[in-house]
């Protein structure tokens, strides 16, 4: 019995050296943990239980046969978060560079089914390069097999992937198909193909950071819903993140204990919006002071800053903020903030966490390129998002509400359950000078003429009250409480049940 236990001792140590202590040390030269150590990180404190350490490959072509490590270049396993279960699966780059193989692949899916069994989230940290060519079609299956996984849990689990090292060709597809990316700057990158391949192709110079660095994936393609300094960092965040997400779509958001009070008062919320309609403001002031003690973790924030979106907490409960940001662009509605809008939105209703949305948009963006690049369908997407929620919705109009971005912005008409507006709202078809200059177009030469119409269509339509005349809006409410009243409303809301018709599923405008 002790020579077998020893043999276990020797074995299991064999397992935590990885690809061994060079290979280890050139991961920390780049600046990067080890799989071993970001799980440590990520799990509380001895919480971590691993799966499949004896792991080999099988392959035989060659010369693999005589290469073989225990673990097979990745980590799975599960633990907690802060007392919550959660799966995970680290890829190991210190192990034939992290690549895919048949068994690593069977390694993932066991942990996909047993997150998708007991209803658990399950986090995946990248860094790899890839299929194991050695392998060949043995690898593409495995990657076919994680994808229809990701697809199966996709709405009933949430899944999380970071990007911490290189993550190319196929990997990038299991990623993409989960609820949120996540990337570390200068040490992470995703792309289909690579520079050499791109060269290649379209002789086309680029570097690896250029072609799919997290600043690329963050501000410009939006494929990445943020990006972090280093390691350490992103796995710190991507447990603050865990703490907002429910453990499936049928376990509840989750409540944490709250010192802040549900009717607390924020006088400065009533000079928040400035007299001048064509003056900016920041909306997350509104959001942060909304939102329990503040806390606001912003999703996509790099990408169309136009519009906000992330997670906060009311009365302790978790809630999806969606708000229109006047510091950029107005506020406008373009391709980018609508699809961005709507995922966000799909995923909020997919998991039951209510959605609170903040209004001051003054319409889509027109123009050549907004047309083009598919605005209408993009817009659409919001729109059905909205449309097809079943979730608690809470709308607050901050000032401007123009035209069909009204409508797209959970109003009354698409779903909205309780719908206020503040004082300073205006909520019309269009702006008071586009407005009279197309109805009374007569007098377009007539300077005095034109600034009476004017005046008179600001004070008849440019103001919450034609709305809530018509029941459009629920009730004027002062901004200092905001709060209280969305607190109210929530708590209302939280018996809610929506219908609807069966379906085998909807057409997304995609």
């Amino acid at each position: 019995m002790t020579d077998i236990n020893e043999q276990l001792k020797h074995r299991r140590a064999a397992t935590l050296k990885g690809g061994g202590d060079a290979r280890i040390e050139a991961q920390h030269k780049r600046g990067k943990l080890t799989a071993r150590e970001r799980i440590e990180l990520l799990m509380d404190k001895g919480s971590f239980e691993e799966f499949d350490a004896f792991v080999q490959h099988r392959a035989t072509d060659f010369g693999m046969e005589k290469t073989k490590v225990p673990g097979d270049g990745v980590v799975t396993g599960w633990g907690t978060v802060n007392g919550r279960q959660v799966f995970v699966f680290a890829k190991d780059f210190t192990v034939f560079g992290g690549s895919l193989s048949e068994t690593h692949a069977q390694k993932i899916m066991k942990i996909q089914d047993m997150a998708l069994k007991t209803r658990a989230p399950i986090v995946g940290l990248f860094d790899a390069g890839g299929a194991r060519i050695q392998e060949g079609v043995a690898a593409l299956g495995g990657y076919g097999e994680v994808f229809k996984r990701n697809v199966i849990a996709s709405g009933v689990i949430p899944q999380i992937s970071v990007i911490m090292g290189p993550c190319a060709g196929g990997d990038v597809y299991s990623p993409a198909m989960t609820d949120f990316i996540f990337m570390v700057k200068d040490t992470s990158y995703m792309f289909v193909t690579g520079p050499d391949v791109v060269k290649t192709v379209t002789n086309e110079t680029v570097t690896a950071e250029e072609l799919g660095g997290a600043r690329v994936h963050t501000t410009r393609s939006g494929v990445a819903d943020g990006a972090f300094e280093n390691d350490v960092e992103a796995l710190l965040q991507i447990r603050r993140l865990l703490d907002f997400l429910p453990a499936s779509y049928e376990s509840g958001v989750p409540e944490w204990p709250t010192r802040d009070e549900i009717d607390r008062i924020e006088p400065s919320l009533d000079s928040l919006v400035p007299q001048n309609a064509n003056q900016p403001y920041d909306i997350k002031e509104l959001i942060q002071k909304t939102a329990d003690e503040g806390d606001f973790f912003e999703i996509n924030e790099a990408f169309a800053k136009n519009i906000v979106t992330g997670f906060g907490r009311v009365a302790g409960r978790t809630v999806g903020f969606v708000a229109n940001q006047p510091m950029v662009l107005a506020g406008v509605l373009d391709s980018d903030a609508s699809r961005k809008a709507a995922r966000f939105v799909r995923f909020c209703d997919a998991f039951n966490i209510p959605l609170v949305t903040f209004v001051d948009v003054p319409g889509f963006l027109p123009g050549t390129s907004q047309e083009y690049g598919g605005l209408i369908k993009h817009g659409a997407k919001l729109l059905f998002a909205y449309s097809q929620c079943t979730v608690p919705l809470v709308t607050v109009i901050t000032r401007k509400a123009y035209g069909g971005a009204y409508d797209v912005m959970a109003s009354k008409h698409i779903g909205g359950d309780v719908n206020y507006a503040w004082p300073s709202a205006q909520i019309a078809v269009m702006g008071a000078k586009g407005a009279v200059e197309i109805i009374f177009r007569a007098d377009i030469g007539d300077a005095e003429k034109i600034s009476a119409r004017t005046k008179e269509y600001e004070e008849r339509f440019l103001s919450p009250f034609v709305a809530a005349e018509r029941g459009y809006i629920d009730e004027v409410i002062e901004p200092h409480e905001t709060r209280r009243r969305v607190a109210r409303a929530l708590a209302m809301l939280r018996t809610k049940h929506a219908e609807r018709p069966r379906k085998k599923h909807d057409n997304l405008p995609l």
